[in-house]
């Protein structure tokens, strides 16, 4: 097996930043979000502040974390929040203000001095949910410290890519994105998959019959299960491959709940009303075929036309039918002023569901009887990103939200879903997004007490239906579980939080893949000044088996998912890869600084 160049020691980087020994065979690093008590127990390394801003109940969870963590916390919170007090009694410093202002920032340690003396805050985490308000906070504080490492979260994925080049050292957190595909996996029990955010696409890994095609790269040949062949160059049976890909197939498609084509178009329109009123004028013109023929003696083409007129209202005109016994002439007028009214039914029904279909493809709604799929009740930031992924996956979705001006709603009508607008605790608008034949309910919406009475009515209409319950406080959530049994329960903030934290610490996110026995680790890696991987070509960073390049990063660039080999790394760099742990350590050890390198 080819080794690179650039050394063999095994070293692997904690929270802290500093290297630590691994031996063969060892647990790898925590995931991200995982805390392992390092930063707790040394502190920040240089005494500075994070400052945080924010109001809302993912700041609560942020301010936990970075305490948690170790940090010196400065909270600046609108005097209004709810939250104010419980931030203050988690050791952080609080400010309280409704407006962020300059000299505010400046107060709270946010101003390097002329002489190139750093502030005392060294990160500012902006949290509000109004993205402008962050953008020109983040503005203020980058003309006030140049140097300041700035978090922010966008709910406006198309401006958090262009923070960057606003902002220089910036890192954006989009609480939907990061929350959004953990409630799918919870709603489709995708225990084979595993989403994550890379080279700054959204990615997934798993089967190769579950992954679209064109595939990225394939990260194990599992045709030995207990010892499969990680990074192959080639597969002797592809199917049964691990590969990483942009999106899944539809390999979970439930009834089709939308309407698409004019087949469906016509299913809307020819429904159970019309199907009836139609078999019983069938039925007028079948008997007066054969009264006509048998008593009218008339032949039977003659007849059936001689019927139909009569009961489609299109009158008689037979010179023959004028003979007729008069008992026939009443019945043929009886038969008449039924298909009269028959027909007013006919045309009453047709534009009924002419205009129905119309609006529901307007406004929403669910027409026939969905089976079968999801119900999301709450189209909130995150419901949208649901509706999105779910649609992706190919998975028929029903809408439930009361609010007409909800972000998910627009996103619904792009996406051709049906909406019902309604209080999703109301057991009828649940019975019109047809939760009883429903095979998954999401109930996220913004009030865990809503959330929860959604379950329950959920749980009584239909008790096999998968339910993932949306909620804040952590301790109902837990009791809620044990004692009723309403399904999983998960928090945004809860997700977004170590996020944040790993942020703010300059933490190297990773996921980890397992493989078999085996697993392998994907994640980003910097090129710093004065490493050993300056001026390395990047094919020569490749090791057959225990480390593949993925993509590459100029320095403020976008993300070059087809890089050439021969092109030689720079310090800022960036570099996405998949490894070994011992392949991905020896890469850290060749991309940290001489300050920072550890003989082997």
């Amino acid at each position: 097996m080819r080794r690179p160049r650039w050394g063999k020691s095994v070293t692997f980087f904690g929270n802290s930043g500093e290297s630590t020994e691994s031996p063969p065979g060892s647990d790898p690093p925590p995931p991200p979000g995982k805390s392992t008590g390092v930063a707790g127990a040394i502190g920040p390394p240089d005494g500075r502040r994070v400052v945080v801003c924010g109001s809302d109940r993912t700041m609560l969870r942020v301010v936990t974390e970075l305490v948690s963590s170790g940090e010196r916390v400065t909270a600046i919170v609108n005097p209004a929040s709810r939250h104010y007090d419980r931030i203050g009694e988690l050791g952080a410093t609080v400010m309280g203000a409704r407006v962020i202002s300059e000299s505010l920032l400046r107060r709270a340690g946010v101003d390097a001095a002329d002489d190139g003396t750093p502030s005392t805050a060294r990160a500012l985490v902006l949290l509000d949910t109004d993205d402008v308000h962050n953008v020109h906070t983040a503005l203020t504080a980058r003309d006030m410290d140049p140097e300041l490492r700035i978090v922010v979260q966008m709910v406006n994925p198309r401006l958090g890519k262009q923070m960057n080049s606003l902002l220089g050292d910036c890192v954006v957190i989009n609480g939907p994105s990061l929350a959004a595909p953990a409630f799918v996996s919870d709603a489709l029990e995708d225990d084979e998959l595993t989403w994550l955010e890379l080279g700054g696409r959204r990615l997934v890994v798993g089967q190769a019959d579950l992954i679209r095609e064109p595939h990225l790269t394939v990260l194990a040949d599992t045709t030995s299960s207990a010892t499969p062949d990680l990074l192959p160059l080639s597969s002797s049976d592809p199917e049964g491959d691990i590969v990483l890909g942009t999106g899944v197939r539809e390999v979970w498609r439930s009834r089709d709940v939308r309407p698409a084509g004019w087949l469906m178009a016509m299913r809307d329109i020819l429904d159970s009303r019309v199907r009836k009123i139609a078999a019983l004028m069938a039925l007028l013109i079948a008997i007066g075929t054969g009264v006509i023929h048998f008593f009218g003696d008339i032949e039977w083409w003659r007849a059936l036309y001689l019927a139909a007129g009569v009961v489609t209202s299109a009158g008689i005109d037979d010179d023959k039918f004028n003979d007729a016994q008069p008992w026939v002439k009443v019945s043929a007028v009886m038969v008449q002023l039924t298909g009269i009214v028959l027909m007013a039914l006919l045309t009453a029904v047709v534009v009924d569901s002419l205009i129905g279909a119309r609006l529901s493809r307007i406004i929403g709604g669910v027409r026939g009887r969905p089976r079968n799929h999801v119900v999301v009740c709450g189209l909130g930031t995150v419901g949208a990103r649901v509706l999105e992924i779910l649609t992706e996956r190919g998975v028929a979705v029903v809408g439930v939200d009361m609010d007409e001006d909800a972000p998910g709603i627009q996103v619904a009508h792009r996406l051709r879903i049906p909406v019902v607008i309604g209080d999703s605790s109301n057991e009828e608008t649940l019975r019109s997004a047809g939760v009883q034949r429903c095979q998954s309910v999401l109930a996220i919406t913004d009030g865990d007490i809503t959330n929860l009475e959604s379950a329950m009515v959920v749980r009584d209409l239909n008790p096999e239906a998968r339910i993932t319950m949306r909620m804040f406080d952590h301790d109902l959530a837990q009791r809620v579980e044990r004692r009723l049994g309403l399904g999983h329960s998960r928090s945004v903030s809860m997700l977004v939080a170590p996020a944040v934290a790993a942020a703010v610490a300059n933490r190297r996110s990773q996921v980890t893949v397992p493989a078999g026995r085996r697993v392998l680790l994907l994640t980003e890696v910097t090129v710093e000044a004065g490493s050993v991987a300056g001026g390395l070509r990047l094919g020569e960073l490749d090791e057959a088996g225990g480390l593949r390049v993925l993509a590459r990063q100029d320095v403020g660039g976008a993300w070059d998912w087809s890089p050439k080999p021969d092109r030689e790394l720079q310090a800022g760099d960036r570099v996405a890869v998949a490894g070994t742990r011992s392949g991905l350590a020896r890469l850290l050890m060749a991309t940290r600084g001489q300050r920072g390198s550890v003989a082997s």
